[in-house]
């Protein structure tokens, strides 16, 4: 019968697909992946063969199973429909949930904003490591960098706990959504097989049709075939098949959302590894300029004096040994002084001479002198010494 049960299988995917598919190419995908496989087709044409069989062999009039048959139409496909139009409106319902998650104020969104104002605000990049003087020792930039960096720390730990939080939402909704997904995939498998053989129950038909009408056949099984089965068929499967676009539709927008949360989560591990690390390694690598900074200034100051000392040292010792060899080239003494020095000294001696010679009377006169006084002075003690003995 018609409403027979339509037997399913499962296809086994295998390996990681990484190409990047847009929105046409991810609809083709859906459509193959919930097409019926050939070998299911084959079954499909001989069930709608075997249906049409039976449609055409029904007496009409068996009024019973004449309604039977019209039920049998109507109820063609229904189920699917209303499973894909209650899987559709949660769809809505949860799209729009959470689509609030991505909308400005989100936590994410509002805490990447927030990580990216703090990021921006450390940016060592404008330092002044310049600054000399008075001023520069009152306001450090590194230490006033440093104190700022200190307070934003704190703000950005927050966010980071903020973006776990998040991206743990985001994990969760994707979650939620991959099970919605698979369900209107195995819904709109369905479909796409009672579209199949409501397709191929058409082509059997009309062919029915034409064969009865070509012998001369029943007009009234005729006409109740074309009105009463056929174009509700028709008319069935053209439903299914706008019921198969909306779910295409929201088995790409489910999918869409999916991949971008995958992005955003991504996004998220990448803001809080490379991103902050890259600030606390600019941080790093403003304190460590900074330090070389003071470093060279202390280097340069050296060489600078080590370079006066050179220029000044060099400066002496040429002046020096100018001096030095001028002096070993020349007497200790001068030739002139020497010169009158030797003559003062012979005419030194030359006066003693002369004062020696002069000087010999006299002293004859003094020696004679002294010798009279001498015996003049001897009576006097002979006396002397002969009154003390008569005495």
């Amino acid at each position: 019968m018609i409403g027979g049960k339509i037997h399913e299988k499962g296809v086994e995917n295998m390996g990681l697909n990484m190409t990047v598919t847009n929105m046409e190419d991810l609809k083709k995908e859906i459509v193959a992946e919930v097409a019926p496989p050939s070998e299911e087709v084959v079954q499909l044409q001989k069930q709608a063969e075997e249906n049409v069989n039976e449609i055409m062999a029904l007496d009409m009039n068996a009024m019973e199973k004449r309604s039977l048959m019209v039920k049998s139409i109507d109820g063609f496909g229904m189920d699917s429909l209303h499973q894909s139009s209650r899987r559709n409106s949660l769809l809505q319902s949860s799209i729009g949930t959470l689509a609030k998650s991505g909308e400005e104020g989100g936590v994410v969104s509002k805490s990447l904003a927030d990580l990216h104002r703090e990021i921006k605000s450390l940016d060592p990049s404008p330092l002044d490591f310049t600054k000399t003087g008075v001023l520069g020792k009152v306001f450090n930039p590194i230490r006033n960098y440093f104190a700022k960096y200190e307070r934003a720390d704190a703000v950005i730990k927050d966010v980071l706990v903020s973006l776990d939080r998040g991206k743990e939402t985001l994990k969760n909704d994707n979650t939620t959504l991959e099970i919605e997904e698979q369900t209107l995939r195995e819904v709109t498998k369905k479909l796409m097989k009672e579209i199949e053989l409501g397709s191929l129950m058409d082509a059997v038909v009309e062919r029915a049709i034409e064969e009865e009408r070509a012998k001369g056949g029943d007009e009234d099984k005729i006409r109740f075939v074309t009105e009463e089965v056929l174009f509700p068929l028709r008319q069935r499967v053209m439903d299914m098949q706008q019921m198969i676009v909306i779910n295409q539709q929201g088995i790409v927008a489910m999918e869409v959302i999916r991949r971008n949360n995958k992005e955003l989560m991504r996004g998220v591990d990448r803001a809080k590894t490379v991103t902050v690390t890259a600030l606390r390694t600019a941080v790093m690598v403003a304190n460590a300029l900074y330090n070389q900074k003071i470093v060279l200034k202390k280097i340069e100051l050296l060489n600078e004096t080590t370079n006066t000392l050179i220029s000044s040292t060099s400066q002496m010792l040429k002046e020096q040994g100018t001096a030095i060899h001028r002096q070993a080239a020349e007497t200790n003494v001068s030739a002139e002084v020497l010169k009158a020095a030797f003559n003062d000294a012979l005419s030194a001696l030359e006066d003693i001479s002369t004062f020696k010679q002069q000087a010999l009377p006299k002293m004859q006169e003094s020696v004679a002198q002294f010798r009279e006084m001498a015996v003049v002075g001897e009576k006097e003690i002979a006396r002397l010494e002969k009154g003390n003995l008569l005495g």
